[in-house]
């Protein structure tokens, strides 16, 4: 499978075109017309800062030129075809804040990044107060600079498992969607264990209940053995899924360990671990799928001992075995 459409926590970087509502339909026919031939591996932003250490609290971005060593680095990459990233909302807020949209873009134009996704934006859901107040704040950010950067989409969703009814979050969701259809973007919601949605039948129950063109679901294989969710039923719900993260690791996790552990510190790269990541993607491209591929494969060790170099590689190398040539 040749270079253009795998992608992990991340989506097309396109120049403007005539509309922002053009816009979010010439990349969806655009993203359809690819053959899965040519689509591009590439890798989150996690990967980018191989030396930090996650902790409860997100990875400060540094500056603008520390970022641009990093877009350097995957740049010499150049043969293994990467052409995405992931910014986190430490980077979308710095562009923002620091008026520095026009350097961030040149940047990634400079260094080929094609396709870019902006996260992690939690809370949007919640009543008024000191938490949404905060979300409301970084929603901004985000949205404004995925519209100045011509990001793909926004990823949303929950951390903390919060009480709300399922009619305020699709009110909330779909608010939120036509929000961003005026920054030219999506709205990706991305279910996990720790999630006031924590299941698929509710995540199909938010996109279709919020019915906007620009939301849909965010799938991390990760998520989905965890919850125990078939993958055929991943794969009858396509249509509405907008983006695939994918990965490998343990099919329960090891004793001593917790979930949130596991999952920040020992995922794996795809056939390094026990999932059966091929047989999801056969399925996923079976169904019709057509949307960017992602990886996101968070683990202590790569991010302490190997080289960025080898990051890329191995991300794109085991990542691109999965898919039928």
């Amino acid at each position: 499978m040749g270079g253009d459409r795998i992608l992990p926590y991340a989506a097309q970087y396109l120049q403007p075109i005539k509309t922002r509502q053009d816009q979010i339909e010439q990349d969806e026919l655009t993203t359809h017309q690819i053959d899965l031939n040519r689509r591009i591996v590439n890798f989150v932003y996690w990967r980018m800062r191989a030396d930090a250490e996650l902790t409860e609290e997100a990875p400060k971005a540094h500056s603008a030129a520390y970022e641009a060593d990093k877009l350097a680095a995957s740049g010499e990459s150049d043969e293994v075809g990467l052409r995405h990233l992931h910014f986190y909302r430490d980077l979308a807020e710095m562009a923002v804040k620091q008026t520095r949209v026009a350097e961030m873009r040149r940047i990634l134009a400079d260094n080929g990044i094609r396709h870019l996704e902006l996260e992690f934006l939690t809370d949007w859901f919640l009543p008024p107060g000191e938490r949404r107040t905060a979300s409301d704040q970084l929603r901004h950010s985000l949205l404004e600079a995925a519209g100045e950067l011509g990001a793909r989409h926004v990823k949303v969703g929950d951390f903390f498992d919060s009480p709300v009814a399922m009619s305020q979050l699709i009110e909330e969701f779909a608010k939120l969607c036509r929000e961003a259809a005026n920054h030219g973007t999506r709205v990706v919601f991305e279910l996990m264990p720790f999630s006031v949605i924590d299941n698929l039948e509710d995540a199909l129950a938010l996109v279709k209940g919020a019915d906007q063109r620009n939301g849909g679901i965010c799938i991390d294989l990760w998520h989905v053995v965890k919850l125990g969710i078939p993958y055929e039923r991943v794969a009858a719900a396509q249509r509405h899924v907008a983006s695939i993260e994918i990965n490998d690791g343990y099919l329960k996790t090891p004793p001593g360990m917790t979930l949130h552990e596991e999952t920040i510190g020992h995922r794996q790269f795809c056939g390094e671990g026990e999932f059966d990541v091929r047989g999801f993607v056969d399925q996923m491209v079976r169904a019709g799928y057509s949307a960017p591929w992602g990886i996101e494969v968070l683990n202590a060790a790569h991010r302490r001992e190997l080289p960025l170099a080898d990051v890329v590689q191995r991300a794109y190398t085991t990542t691109r075995a999965q898919f039928a040539a």
